[in-house]
């Protein structure tokens, strides 16, 4: 597995079938891409889920595994399928039907970055997408189905949480007039993904901690989740989406005055959800 795909957190001891995984946290930018990138160094990371690795760093202290990008979603996006390559960004991809994730230039290799700021002038080469996959798209995925895997034989079921941030402006909306806007999205495919019972002791776990949550509404979860979410085979899957505006200043991408504060509330969340896979606690099946 290259360094540059992903780093995982292991326990000292695996007590719990729970695994956390954060695809979109990776901040290592590959020299070569920056000098063919016409961003700036803070426009360049607003797709990033900046830090959100740093917020489920507790993980391993519970007895959960962590799973997590070095490589920036900007370079590849762990969370779309090895497919979905876009024929605007990718010399010799042919357009094939209609991915509204493609048209909008946000396929597996990137075109764009948030608020669909483009990222290169002109097209890169069919080998350095396939490269990009070869060695961080493909190794990512295997280090978490391996440790989806050695949940299952362990405990006889896998819970994962995908671990994601959203933009403050991304529940503009949501809310009806004069109610407070939500700070959680989970999103588990409507049903889809997870049983109820797993979806609601995670939804839980933020309510115990004073924040505001809704169900796949506007995120349902998307190709990890969709991917990886077989309740027929005791195996779950919840997208996370948490409010950025909580922890961080997303003009410059550093982490708040109320960071400190954030991440000791999400230590405490970590463990209550890893408590969901412990096996005198058992509720996937329910």
């Amino acid at each position: 597995m290259t360094r540059l795909a992903c780093r995982i957190k292991r326990p000292r001891m695996r007590s719990t079938s729970v695994v956390f995984s954060s695809p979109h946290s990776g901040r290592a930018y590959p020299e070569a891409f920056l000098d063919r990138a016409v961003l700036d160094e803070t426009e360049i990371r607003s797709s990033e889920d900046a830090f959100v690795d740093e917020l489920f760093g507790a993980a391993q202290d519970v007895g959960a595994p962590l799973i997590y990008a070095s490589a920036p979603r900007a370079y590849v996006d762990l969370n779309r399928a090895p497919d979905e390559l876009d024929p605007a960004l990718i010399q010799g991809v042919r357009r094939s039907g209609h991915n509204p994730r493609i048209a909008s230039g946000l396929g597996v290799i990137p075109r764009v970055v948030a608020n669909g700021r483009p990222i290169y002038r002109g097209k890169i080469s069919r080998e350095d997408a396939q490269a990009r996959l070869d060695t961080v798209w493909h190794p990512y995925h295997r280090g978490l189905q391996t440790l989806l895997d050695e949940s299952r034989a362990l405990f006889g079921e896998a819970i994962l949480v995908d671990c994601h941030s959203m933009p403050h402006e991304a529940l503009d909306g949501i809310s009806p007039p004069g109610m407070p806007r939500p700070e959680v999205v989970l999103g588990d495919r409507f049903g889809a993904a997870a049983s109820e019972a797993v979806l609601t002791r995670i939804e839980l776990a933020f309510q115990d901690a004073g924040l505001r949550v809704v169900r796949n509404m506007p995120f349902a979860g998307a190709y990890i989740v969709q991917t990886y979410g077989r309740p027929s085979r005791q195996q779950y899957a919840v997208q996370i989406e948490i409010d950025r505006a909580l922890y961080m200043d997303e003009r410059t991408i550093t982490p708040n005055a109320d960071f400190e504060g954030f991440q000791a509330l999400m230590t405490r969340i970590v463990s209550d959800i890893a408590d969901i896979g412990r096996p005198e606690q058992r509720v996937a099946a329910e």
